[in-house]
């Protein structure tokens, strides 16, 4: 099983963290490759900056699609940014699972209690994933969202700065807002989970290691991608202004759609 995994921002240390915990948590068998936004913002805080990376992360997906037959194709997607920068639209992009490690953490976590609490590292961030929280529908199990609430040094070095402050709202979190399980959230937290297992009183889930997790379970129920239905490719019509790759990509999937179903596939004259 190969998996293709998409660091959303452009920071090349939070890619070295996402690197690592990803092979600590693939199984034997799983290849990696692992890539970073190519244009974007240092770390993500706000639902604008989110809009950006998800133009970064459809390219490197169309990069490893059926657009290209010398392409390097990989058996699964995950976008590796909490609040899953593009998703669920990138859904609709290729035949293989793409899964984000919100949605990857959310549902470890409904697994393994009622409530859960996130702790997040910027006070800015909060709005947006709450949202995340309710379009998945578990508005209702979140306990809180505690967060940093103090200016960063570095995105690569949050562990490092801030280790007690997460250990703190961690445990705050389960002591004051009933959390059954914590969410050490976003990439520059990855690894963090190992790191501070026995401190937090409850489980606690690394958004990477759920996300690469996850994504190896769905793969291997080889369930088949949307041809119907809300996640089905877009519609064949004009277009003009894309990349070459990413209007290989979606020429690739609209076919393969249409060859799967019965439709036709003609691109409109103008494309």
């Amino acid at each position: 099983m190969k998996l293709l995994v998409i660091n959303p921002n452009i920071s090349e240390e939070v890619t070295a963290l996402i690197d690592a915990e990803a092979k600590r948590s693939a199984g034997p068998d799983t290849e990696l490759v692992v890539r970073t936004a190519g244009h974007g913002v240092e770390y993500i805080e706000t639902r604008f900056e989110s809009l950006i990376a998800a133009g970064a992360v459809a390219e490197i997906i169309a990069e490893h699609s059926g657009g290209d037959p010398a392409a390097d194709r990989v058996d699964g997607v995950v976008v590796a940014a909490f609040g899953d920068p593009g998703m669920p639209a990138l859904k609709e992009l290729c035949d293989v699972p793409v899964i984000g490690i919100t949605e990857a953490a959310l549902c470890a976590a409904a697994l393994q209690g009622q409530r859960f609490s996130i702790i997040a590292i910027s006070d800015r961030i909060t709005a947006w994933y709450r949202d995340c929280v309710e379009h998945f529908g578990l508005g209702g199990r979140l306990a809180s969202i505690r967060s940093i609430n103090q200016s960063l040094n570095g995105i690569g070095s949050v562990q490092r700065d801030f280790k007690e402050t997460l250990l703190a709202l961690s445990r705050q979190a389960v002591a004051e807002d009933g959390a059954d399980v914590v969410i050490l959230a976003g990439a520059p937290l990855a690894g963090l989970a190992r790191e501070l297992e026995g401190q937090i009183p409850v489980p606690v889930v690394d958004g990477i290691s759920a996300g690469i997790r996850m994504t190896e379970a769905v793969v291997a129920l080889q369930s088949g991608f949307h041809r119907q239905g809300a996640f089905a490719p877009p519609p064949i019509k004009r277009r003009q202004g894309l990349s070459e790759k990413l209007d290989a990509a979606l020429t690739a999937i609209q076919a393969a759609t249409a060859s799967a179903t019965g439709a036709p596939n003609a691109v409109p004259a103008g494309k």
